[in-house]
Formats: C-alpha cells, sequence, structure tokens
C-alpha cells in the first residue's frame, strides 16, 4: 500500500506528534507498505522511507508565521488564497498516487490555516486517496488559544468534520471532545493511543534481542527472573512447582533461569535434564526458560543487567548462598525479591524482600508472589503499559486494520 504521512515537522526534530510520526512510518515500512513523510522541517532516517521536504507546510515558515500573525487578530490575509493555492500545487503530485493520506494534527491546529485548507480542497476534488485525520491536540477545545479562533473561514475548517474522513485521536478525552466538537457519534471516531517501544526505550542489547526472539516473554506477566547457575543447591525445582501454581491464577507467568550449567560437577547435568522432565510434566515447556538452552556461551553482564529490567521480581529459592550477588542486583533495579529464608539472603534483604522457606509449598510461595505483586501499583501500572502500550501491538490491532479500511480490535 502506497501510505503518505503529513505534518508541520518530522523526525530528527523533537516533538511528541514527530515521535509519533516515526514511529508509524517505522511499523508501516516494517509491514511491507510504501511509506512517504511530508514535512516542513525533518529528514530521512530510514532508507526505506522517502522524505520529501516542502518548505510551506512548515508552521515556522515565514510567510505562514505571517499569515498566522494576521489570522490571529481575526483578519483573513489578503495572500491567503495565494498561499492555499501554493500548497496545493506542491501537494498535489505528492499525493496523487498515495491510497491513503494520515494528516497529523493539521486539521486539529491552527499552526498552518493555508496547509488545512489546501488539503481540505484536494480531498473533496477527488475520490482517493483515502484520508485519515489524526488528532492529538484540538486548538478549539484548548483555552489558551479561544483567543485565537474566530468564526468563519477558515478557523472553521478545524470544527468540519471532512466527508469520507476518517477520525482518529489518541486518547479517550480527545474522544469526548472531538466528537462533541463536530457532532459526531462517538463510533465515527477511533481511539489510537501512543505506545512505547520497549526494547529501544531500555536500551537492550542485540544479544538480550535474540534471546528474546527465541522466547515467548512480549505479553509474559509475571515474569521472574532467577540468575543463578544450573546447581542442586540453586533449588531451582522450587521456581518450576511455584511457577506451575502461579499460572493458576496469572497463566502468562514466565520464569526466566539466565545461568549455565554449573561446571564443577558431572551431576549437575542429571539436574538439568531432571528440571527438563519436570517443566515438560508441569506443562511449563513454553512458559520457563533457561537461556543455557538457547545460548551456549558465555552471557556478558550488559545481557544479564538487560533481564533485571525486563523481569517483574527476583525469584531466589537457593538453599546455599555464600552472598547472594542477586539481591544487590535486584534492589539496584527496584525488581521485587522473594527469595529463600536462609542466613546470608536475610542478612543482605533485612526486612525489605519476601522470605519463604527452600522447603515451602509451592502454592504457598506462588501465592505469596500473586498477593505482592497484585498489591503493588507500580508493577500493575508497569504491567499495563508493556501488555497495552507496545507500539507493535497497537499496530496489529489498531493501526492495521484502519490502513485497510476496516474496523480496529
Amino acid at each position: 500500500m502506497n501510505i503518505v504521512l503529513l505534518h508541520y515537522a518530522a523526525p530528527p526534530v523533537v516533538g511528541g506528534v514527530e515521535s509519533v510520526l516515526g514511529h508509524h512510518a517505522r511499523l508501516m515500512a516494517d509491514a511491507g507498505h510504501e511509506v512517504r513523510l511530508v514535512a516542513g522541517r525533518g529528514a530521512a532516517l530510514d532508507p526505506r522511507l522517502d522524505f520529501v521536504a516542502l518548505p510551506l507546510v512548515d508552521s515556522l515558515h515565514p510567510d505562514v508565521l505571517a499569515a498566522k500573525a494576521e489570522l490571529d487578530r481575526g483578519l483573513v490575509p489578503v495572500g491567503f488564497a495565494g498561499l492555499v493555492a501554493r500548497l496545493e500545487d506542491s501537494l498535489r503530485p505528492l499525493l496523487s498516487e498515495a491510497e491513503v493520506v494520515i494528516a497529523h494534527n493539521v486539521y486539529s491546529l491552527h499552526k498552518n490555516l493555508a496547509l488545512t485548507a489546501a488539503l481540505r480542497n484536494l480531498a473533496e476534488a477527488a475520490d482517493r486517496p483515502r484520508w485519515i485525520l489524526w488528532h492529538h491536540d484540538l486548538a478549539w477545545t484548548t483555552p489558551r488559544y479561544r483567543s485565537e479562533l474566530h468564526p468563519g473561514y477558515p478557523w472553521d475548517l478545524l470544527r468540519t468534520p471532512l466527508a469520507g474522513a476518517r477520525q482518529v485521536v489518541v486518547s479517550e478525552a480527545r474522544h469526548r471532545e472531538l466528537v462533541k466538537l463536530l457532532g459526531l457519534r462517538a463510533a465515527d471516531v477511533v481511539v489510537v493511543p501512543n505506545g512505547i517501544d520497549a526494547r529501544r526505550f531500555l536500551k537492550l542489547e542485540s544479544e538480550t534481542l535474540d534471546l528474546l526472539d527465541h522466547m515467548d516473554l512480549e505479553q509474559a506477566a509475571p515474569i521472574l527472573l532467577l540468575p543463578v547457575r544450573i546447581t542442586p543447591r540453586k533449588n531451582i525445582e522450587l521456581g518450576l512447582l511455584a511457577l506451575a501454581r502461579l499460572r493458576e491464577t496469572h497463566p502468562a507467568a514466565a520464569l526466566v533461569v539466565t545461568g549455565p550449567l554449573g561446571q564443577h560437577n558431572p551431576a549437575n547435568r542429571e539436574y538439568v535434564q531432571r528440571l527438563q522432565r519436570l517443566r515438560h510434566e508441569l506443562g511449563l515447556d513454553d512458559a520457563a526458560y533457561f537461556l543455557a538452552e538457547i545460548s551456549d556461551h558465555f552471557l556478558p553482564d550488559e545481557v544479564i543487567a538487560d533481564f533485571y529490567r525486563l523481569a517483574d521480581a527476583l525469584f531466589f529459592p537457593s538453599r546455599e548462598e555464600g552472598f547472594g550477588i542477586p539481591m544487590l542486583e535486584a534492589g539496584l533495579t527496584n525488581l521485587p525479591i522473594f527469595c529463600a529464608d536462609i542466613p546470608p539472603l536475610r542478612e543482605l534483604g533485612g526486612g525489605e524482600v519476601e522470605y519463604f522457606s527452600p522447603d515451602a509449598d509451592p502454592r504457598a510461595v506462588a501465592d505469596s508472589i500473586s498477593d505482592h505483586l497484585e498489591h503493588n501499583a507500580r508493577h500493575k501500572m508497569r504491567l499495563r503499559i508493556r501488555q497495552t502500550y507496545s507500539w507493535e501491538r497497537i499496530y496489529r490491532q489498531r493501526i492495521a486494520p484502519l490502513l485497510a479500511g476496516q474496523e480496529p480490535a
């Protein structure tokens, strides 16, 4: 599909809408679409994108600023019609081959009303492309803009629906405002929230990304981290048994064991085989992961640190420890800690962690984890963001159907 994204500016210009524009363009390119960015300022940051700079589209172009100064006073400049015509002439060939045009904020704000007018003229003159108007901010519902808006043309363009266009807003609050402003039915306006690219935001190592691609952790919750070597004294079987119980109430729960096989005892090979059999018997083949099964070489500290940032809790059931470095690492990354009640770990954790006996009933351990996390507001916020606001999920469920002319999920 040939798609044009349009806004006053595009990345690397810094701004909320510009950032969203960049993510949308990347996701559409990932899906195999031909994407053109049209903006007054910006650059082609991705070789798959066709970036076209049209200076008159910029809200800060001198001619646009001069026109806005008059418009803000309630006067339509003498040269306004000419400015609209210049924009139409520049935009027409760029939009002629597009199947979908997505205009961000230019039908919402009065930063370049000549652009708004030009786009409306182009949209009303032809059956294609399909238009999607993406509203982040609304001038007519924002008190600080009230003195700059006036009855009549061209200000009323911002509160007049464009026939046939799909109206999109970024929040329920904006949905209520736009429905009232344009006199539309609630069903006529689609909410597509902004998102976050957790992998980029957390600056995950390339090796971490490779490991994640082998696991189904994107929607897992909670993710329990067990950063130990695979030896019997680490009591990993309790982690598997507790995970099985936890998944009765949290079916997306997962466990990640980061360490390799213990190197100094041949019996460790039998131990890992016993753990693998237990995992299979418990139905945890797609929920309990041993990174040693995925990567056969040493994982650097940077990769292990990534998993601390990805996890929801440290699970540390060892029967024996001389110290307990994972406790320090979890504390530094704000992870809740659930650990065995043995002297070295009690010494480190004090009263700030949740303890259990190494021989505890797995169901009691699972209940402790569940109760703690369900009453932890930061965990609930983190989980909601991870499961609801990933760009990939938003694109798959909301944006892709819009491009296809369908209703979002």
